[in-house]
């Protein structure tokens, strides 16, 4: 069976490392997260990941969709008819792996990463494919008609945007979408200076442009904002982190310890935006 072309821009081409780290965890005996569809694209795709293979930052992809999975998970028992939001959605699984069977979600990327999302995914009448950059207002529009509450997803999306590009991102969220969720991840400029060595990005040419010290500052341009969780790959919340194999909860427990700025300066966040629009987000 022949296998589909990839055919990505630099920034695109990053979502191929997290669904390898997917895929090459699905095949473990005593694994973070389940995701046979993972292994299902990974075959199907004529790519080249041996790059990625034996690389740590692999299980910090697979920590990382972990979490955010909770997050989506604990919103959808609160709000079982919401709707869900992955920005930047590559070609992740979490559809398969967490929905309600009720919840509405929508899938949003650019037009080269939909156009890949579409020869394996197809809409439904509660999932929908927008092609789209997050910068744009047009999605707004299809997303409102689901109707609320709205859950966005931001995984390894934002950090790739420069701060202009993030605060104008937050800004039509909240905007539009008044009190709802936001999960994203961070990067302090300890991390985006030491890009070039790490052990995944070093293998692709997309490199990281905002630098954020921390969640505060997001509560800043957004006033009204709270910051509903903060944790980076060696703090989780203590429930995940003691459901996780035993080997990962030792090499997280010694990561805590050595404080490296690599692990301490990438921080997963949940923020609850406004309850009311604030024009402010220069």
């Amino acid at each position: 069976m022949a296998k589909h072309g990839v055919h990505l821009g630099a920034v695109q081409e990053t979502l191929l490392i997290p669904l390898y780290g997917r895929a090459v965890e699905n095949r473990k005996p005593d694994p973070a997260l389940r995701d046979p569809r993972a292994e299902e694209l990974v075959r199907a795709i004529d790519y080249d990941f041996s790059p990625f293979d034996e690389l740590p930052s692999l299980v910090g992809t697979v920590l990382r969709t972990s979490l955010f999975d909770r997050w989506v998970a604990e919103f959808l028992t609160a709000h079982p008819t919401g709707t869900v939001v992955e920005i930047g959605t590559g070609l992740n699984t979490r559809f398969e792996r967490v929905d309600n069977g009720r919840a509405h979600w929508f899938d949003l990327d650019l037009p080269d990463a939909i156009e890949l999302r579409r020869a394996f995914f197809t809409d439904t009448p509660r999932r929908t494919m927008i092609d789209a950059s997050v910068t744009e207002e047009s999605w707004t529009r299809t997303v409102t008609e689901a109707g609320g509450p709205y859950f966005f997803s931001a995984e390894a999306v934002l950090p790739f945007l420069d701060e202009a590009e993030v605060r104008h991102v937050i800004g039509l969220i909240a905007g539009r979408f008044p009190g709802s969720l936001l999960a994203l991840d961070t990067a302090g400029p300890g991390f985006i200076t030491a890009q070039d060595t790490h052990d995944a990005l070093s293998k692709v040419v997309a490199r990281m442009r905002w630098s954020c010290p921390g969640p505060a500052v997001l509560a800043e341009w957004q006033p009204g904002a709270q910051v509903l969780a903060s944790h980076t790959l060696s703090g989780l919340p203590r429930p995940m982190f003691d459901a996780l194999p035993v080997a990962y909860r030792n090499m997280l427990t010694e990561l805590a310890v050595q404080r490296l700025p690599q692990v301490e300066e990438y921080r997963l966040s949940l923020l609850r935006l406004p309850d009311s629009p604030h024009t402010t987000s220069r």
